[in-house]
């Protein structure tokens, strides 16, 4: 990579890791805190849980789009601001809808897609699953980071003061769009709509918006049950760290050499064993409900096959996308990404006060075989056919 592409994956990978590494730390800590307050339900959970990914999903696409027409620096800006006034919104909020609101406002800073376009403008092509492979490793590092760091963060400064850290996050993420992410050259083409129908339509990028939309589905019903499953299981919240330290760092390296391989011969095979071990995962989950150890192993196994997924998909896209549509393609993979992150949280919440917790897993898992079952005719996705060759 050439020192500017560098500098233009590092600094965009930054401005993903401070806006997501709010959003994730968050998950292990919300259910239980707001279970333990008045007026919340199980349901109300879910839907604050996956509040902000509505509005995420709805906009991400307009975002795309605008950004295509009006550069995409200056629609950072707009999303990274709103997102920040949600976070603070939500620190202030007193009541379940008032903090639902707050969420709803936070997802109106649809901008992943928006970022991920623009890191496709700064790289060559050659250099471009490299780039995604940064970003995707930052937010695979937020993540972890993040689950770890949730029970100190609750415990220091509480989930309000969680939500005011994520909307001082989202104004450093401002100050690094503007003086270290480089410009974007001028599109030389003009978006319109037949590109975006092209984008919307194919057959690729179908299996792949099926996908992020499932993962995390799946990711956020989950969130609503292990945190309870753990308490069960005789570990109080306070001690819920070492359990996210140990079985995301052992699934990081589980799967560590598939992440740094440059083999792209087996890219087919390895997406559909990480989705099968996602399946594996959730039986695991489904059948241990009510033992630590067995919640445990679940939890490594699912972060095994989540952090490889998690990494190569918006890689995936990207090379995929039309090139003269690539913020409009990016805009459908991220919307779909959020509208995801909204079901599962509230059809996570609504199952498992109105079924029980093990409805969770259960739906989960019939989920996931639906998935593989649409990515099992997936290419292999050797860069063959470039994205200006489809165009």
């Amino acid at each position: 990579m050439s020192p500017g592409e560098l500098r233009a994956a590092v600094s965009l990978a930054a401005i993903f890791g401070l806006r997501l590494f709010g959003m994730f730390v968050i998950l292990p800590v919300f259910a239980v805190w707001a279970s333990a307050r008045p007026g919340w339900t199980l349901s109300l959970v879910g839907i604050a849980m996956g509040a902000y990914g509505f509005t995420q999903g709805i906009l991400q696409i307009p975002f795309g789009w605008l950004s295509d027409r009006h550069g995409r620096k200056r629609l950072l800006y707009v999303g990274l601001a709103l997102f920040s006034a949600g976070s603070f919104a939500c620190a202030l909020a007193d009541s379940p809808w008032a903090l639902i609101a707050g969420r709803v406002l936070q997802g109106a800073g649809a901008v992943s897609g928006v970022a991920i376009a623009m890191a496709a403008d700064l790289t060559r092509e050659s250099q471009r699953t490299k780039a995604m492979a940064i970003i995707g490793s930052t937010i695979g590092l937020a993540f972890a980071v993040s689950f770890v760091s949730a029970p100190y963060l609750e415990h220091a400064i509480g989930v309000p003061g969680i939500f005011a850290m994520t909307g001082v996050l989202a104004l450093a993420a401002i100050a690094v769009v503007r003086w270290v992410v480089p410009d974007a050259p001028a599109s030389t083409h003009a978006p319109g709509s037949a590109a975006f129908w092209k984008a919307l339509r194919d057959p690729e990028l179908i299996r792949l918006n099926v996908g992020i939309f499932t993962l995390h589905a799946v990711l956020m019903a989950m969130f609503i049950v292990v945190p309870f499953a753990l308490v069960r299981g005789g570990l109080p919240s306070s001690e819920h760290w070492w359990v996210y330290l140990s079985s995301v760092g052992a699934g990081i390296v589980l799967v560590l050499p598939v992440l740094i391989s440059r083999a792209s011969a087996h890219e087919r095979r390895v997406f559909l064993v990480s989705v099968a071990t996602i399946g594996v995962s959730l039986a695991v989950l489904a059948l241990t409900l009510d033992r630590l150890g067995g919640v445990i192993a679940a939890l490594v196994i699912f972060f095994a096959g989540f952090n490889v997924l998690e990494a190569k998909l918006p890689a995936l896209v990207s090379r995929a996308a039309p090139r003269e549509a690539t913020g409009a393609a990016t805009g459908v993979y991220s919307s779909v990404q959020f509208l995801g992150t909204f079901f599962g949280a509230a059809a996570g919440g609504a199952l498992a006060q109105h079924a029980g917790f093990a409805a969770v897993p259960v739906a989960c898992l019939v989920a996931v075989a639906a998935w593989l079952a649409v990515a099992w005719n997936m290419g292999n996705f050797v860069p063959a056919v470039s994205p200006a060759s489809r165009t």
